[in-house]
């Protein structure tokens, strides 16, 4: 390439969030748009598949105009488009993906398919300019518990994931027997720091620390059994309290796996990626146990951890110039589970 700079278009609208970004070089945000739909699926305690696709076709040509006028360019600046293609709802993926591949076709810019947990990985780079490979990624969500190795941008090896639930699962399941809001995870965490961690669920994954998968089934189970039994006695159930043993116990495993993963497989980095990484006694925990082992902890910024499209233009950037992940516009399938 001639050009000095390169910019990415990314798409993002594989749930809720419907965020399209112009990103320079990978790192440098030019500009971020994106409307959530949070108050609207609160009403009905979770994400509904059809309202949220519904919300993306309404709303992503604004979003779109809104995103290129921020970043004061026009399409024909855009050197290459990159969507998410997967995982996630397949109605909200579907409307992205065509959304790109329209886009793609007319203007002949290349497509760049992006895996949405590639993502964000990469939402790291845009919030450490100076972050490199190789790494260990610890990557936490609704749908994904694992710890994989970076080995460079675009080559990551699974080093172990969930069993079961996934960690943001678990905490949206917990929240709703806690009779909590939508989205469960941000709710937990404000009752949890009300409370003192001191009922013990559950420590069986202790007894398979060197075990890098996770299982999160079983707490979720034995704090919604411990829940129903105290309404049995008559007891009052008192939720900052079980939201702060809970969350404590749900952050120890990953940690305490995480660093054991360091150790063993010679890293000095790890790097937090996907929703759960902005919990805060995660990074709290993190932080102390990876100064016991002389590790750097790197997480991106609160508004970085949720679903965003400059995260997807930033992994799309790293697989458009080693020449990866490029689709042919009229062929794209949007997937609704793939593969990390």
């Amino acid at each position: 390439m001639t050009k000095k700079d390169v910019l990415i278009l990314g798409i993002e609208s594989s749930c809720d969030e419907t965020s399209i970004a112009v990103v320079k070089n990978g790192r440098e945000v030019l500009s971020m748009v994106t409307n959530t739909q949070i108050d609207i699926h609160k009403l009905y305690g979770g994400v509904v598949p059809e309202i949220a696709s519904r919300n993306h076709v309404m709303n992503i040509d604004t979003v779109y105009n809104e995103a290129l006028e921020q970043a004061g360019v026009t399409i024909d600046d855009i050197d290459a488009i990159a969507v998410t293609y997967g995982a996630g709802l397949l109605g909200s993926l579907i409307v992205g993906v065509n959304f790109a591949k329209g886009l793609a076709y007319t203007t002949g810019k290349p497509l760049v398919a992006v895996n949405h947990i590639e993502g964000h990985i990469a939402a790291n780079y845009i919030a450490h300019i100076d972050l490199k490979p190789p790494f260990a990624c610890l990557i936490v969500s609704g749908g994904h518990t694992a710890l994989v190795e970076m080995k460079s941008y675009t080559n990551r090896k699974l080093i172990g994931t969930t069993t079961d639930d996934a960690i943001g699962e678990a905490f949206d399941k917990v929240a709703r027997e806690c009779g909590l809001e939508y989205p469960g995870g941000p709710n937990v965490q404000k009752q949890a720091k009300l409370g003192v961690a001191d009922i013990k669920f559950t420590n069986m994954w202790k007894e398979k620390i060197t075990d890098f998968n996770f299982s999160y089934s079983g707490l979720k189970t034995a704090v919604i059994n411990y829940i129903h039994n105290e309404k049995q006695r008559g007891n009052e159930i008192d939720v900052p309290r079980i939201c702060a043993s809970f969350q404590d116990e749900a952050v120890e495993q990953i940690v305490k796996k995480s660093m054991f993963a360091l150790q063993k497989f010679g890293y000095d980095k790890i790097v937090l990626a996907g929703g759960v990484s902005a919990n805060a006694r995660l990074r709290e925990m993190m932080d102390e146990e990876a100064k016991k082992i002389g590790a750097s902890v790197f997480y991106p910024p609160i508004k970085l951890c949720t679903d965003n499209a400059a995260m997807i233009a930033s992994a799309g950037y790293y697989n458009y110039i080693e020449n990866k992940s490029i689709a042919d516009p009229k062929t794209l399938v949007p997937t609704s589970n793939i593969a990390l």
